[in-house]
């Protein structure tokens, strides 16, 4: 390099020296501090835990750190555990080994065509429209029965007896001259003819109106031969319902002596309540069950809707026509009624059991994620077989829980969850300290697996959280997962909690040596904690 060159670059090398160690000193531009610097703002805040919930899953929290009574520490949940990433609070997060082992499974809202059942109870008639009664019109007495048995069945035109009487002798006679008369009468005046031939038409239809068959009738004209008793026949084929002659026996007319009802279709008279009145519609389709047949299944059509309600059930009869040619069916007996209406459009629904029903309110678990499940309540409407209609609360598309939703609501957090509908979640974790846990800790002997109903039969020692003695009673399995690692007679520690009134569901169970330290129950360890 020349010496000019370095004249001119001297300068502006000790010019950049002086600016470095003024920075230096002024500590702007020192390399250790801008990382220092960077380091500092790196450095996440410190985030405070809104609570503490237990790490098994069970529906626990606290407000402080704690451990559980086998001594894992309770999980801290931050507000951003609250909150899921479009901003849904109170949401149910659960692992995905948890998810596995409870067998969760998820099905998508969807609109249908809701059919609502109605069932009722009913009794079987018979067909008023077939019944008929055998009633004498004149006075007599009965010399012969042919049928003389109540449920003797009959033919149209069987005759069922025979009756005497002076009048039907007496009218008889009279047709028999009449007719006579006429014959005698053909070559003599058409005013002589005239008054014979009205007097012959006045007997036979006084005949005729005594039930007289033609062929008897025709018999008496030709041969003039009077019958002394006239033969009654049945109407109709079907079964003797009544029975009032008896031989030798006096009558007036009137007096109903046989009833016969034709019994090839009968009735079912069903009792709808007034609710349910609205949807049924005559023509409908009907299943009936008898109580005599529970294996059968009739079908028949709503014929009739009767205009009045009984005030003290609050029922409305409604008529049934049921064909009955095998004979199967008979009057008096008791009928179940199933009326399967369809709606008129389809509407939004969710299967049955993804609906968690305090008492107060209905809940299903929506799922937002794999293993994030969020509680919303809901407003049911109809309700139709397995499924159920939504008025308010889901949209169509969005998969809820339908089965092991009650063993998520044990398994998790749920009731804190639920209480971000009502209060701030810090309010619920101050409320969690005094709530007592609803999962219970044991020890005992495994005696019997019924891996086909899901049950276990465990001899277990005091339960101290709910004041139990030792004893051995059966207990049902939130999956059969849970017995996986134990057998018949293993020693076990497990934990249970109460599905339902009186129903203990156990949710976890350990194999234990014999020479293993007894766990403290919960209400213990919380003792020695504190």
């Amino acid at each position: 390099m020349s010496t000019l060159s370095l004249r001119r670059v001297l300068p502006a090398i000790l010019l950049v020296g002086v600016a470095a160690g003024a920075g230096y000193w002024l500590g702007s531009t020192d390399p250790h501090s801008t990382k220092e610097a960077a380091s500092a703002d790196a450095t996440p805040k410190q985030r405070t835990p809104l609570y503490y919930r237990n790490p098994m899953g069970l529906p626990d929290t606290s407000p402080v750190p704690k451990k559980d009574p086998m001594g894992m520490d309770y999980v801290p949940v931050f507000a951003d555990d609250e909150k899921s990433a479009d901003g849904v609070t109170g949401e149910v997060v659960v692992s995905s080994e948890k998810v596995q082992m409870l067998g969760v499974r998820t099905e998508a809202v969807s609109r249908r065509m809701l059919e609502r059942q109605i069932r009722a109870a009913a009794r079987i008639e018979a067909d008023e429209r077939r019944t008929y009664a055998i009633s004498p019109k004149f006075e007599g007495y009965i010399e012969r029965l042919h049928v003389n048995a109540v449920g003797q069945a009959v033919r149209k035109g069987q005759a069922l007896f025979e009756a005497y009487s002076p009048e039907l002798l007496s009218a008889q006679s009279e047709y028999a001259i009449a007719a006579e008369g006429v014959r005698a009468l053909e070559e003599s005046s058409a005013e002589t003819q005239t008054g014979m031939r009205r007097l012959a038409e006045s007997s036979l239809a006084r005949l005729r109106n005594w039930d007289v068959s033609d062929d008897q009738i025709r018999s008496l004209a030709g041969s003039g031969a009077v019958r002394r008793t006239l033969t009654f026949r049945s109407p109709a084929t079907g079964i003797v319902t009544e029975k009032r002659a008896l031989q030798g026996m006096r009558f007036m007319p009137g007096d109903p002596l046989y009833q016969v009802s034709d019994l090839s279709t009968v009735w079912v008279m069903a009792d709808l309540f007034e609710q349910d009145i609205g949807l049924v519609r005559p023509g409908a389709h009907v299943s009936v069950t008898a109580n005599a047949y529970p294996e059968q299944t009739f079908g028949g059509t709503v014929s009739f809707i009767y205009p009045t309600v009984n005030t003290d059930t609050r029922t409305t009869p409604v008529r049934i026509e049921l064909p009955n040619r095998s004979g199967l069916l008979k009057p008096g007996m008791y009928a179940d009624v199933t009326l399967t209406v369809a709606g008129r459009a389809p509407v939004l629904t969710v299967p049955s059991s993804a609906i968690l029903d305090s008492g107060t309110r209905r809940v299903v678990l929506v799922e937002r994620s794999p293993g994030r499940f969020e509680p919303r309540e809901v407003t049911l409407g109809a309700r139709a077989g397995d499924r159920t209609e939504v008025l308010r609360g889901l949209r169509d598309g969005e998969p809820v829980v339908v089965a092991a939703n009650f063993l998520i609501d044990a398994e998790s957090n749920l009731k804190a969850a639920l209480g971000s509908f009502g209060q701030a979640p810090h309010e619920e974790a101050q409320a969690a300290g005094t709530r007592r846990t609803s999962g219970h800790q044991a020890q005992g002997r495994l005696e019997r697996m019924d891996s086909s109903a899901a049950v276990v039969t465990i001899n277990h020692g005091p339960v101290d959280s709910l004041g139990w003695p030792a004893m051995s009673m059966d207990f049902k399995l939130a999956n059969p997962a849970v017995t996986k690692d134990v057998r018949s007679g293993d020693l076990i520690a497990f934990e249970f909690v109460e599905r339902a009134a009186g129903e203990w569901v156990v949710t976890s169970m350990k194999r234990r040596t014999a020479s293993a330290p007894a766990q403290p129950s919960p209400e213990h360890a919380s003792h020695d904690r504190h």
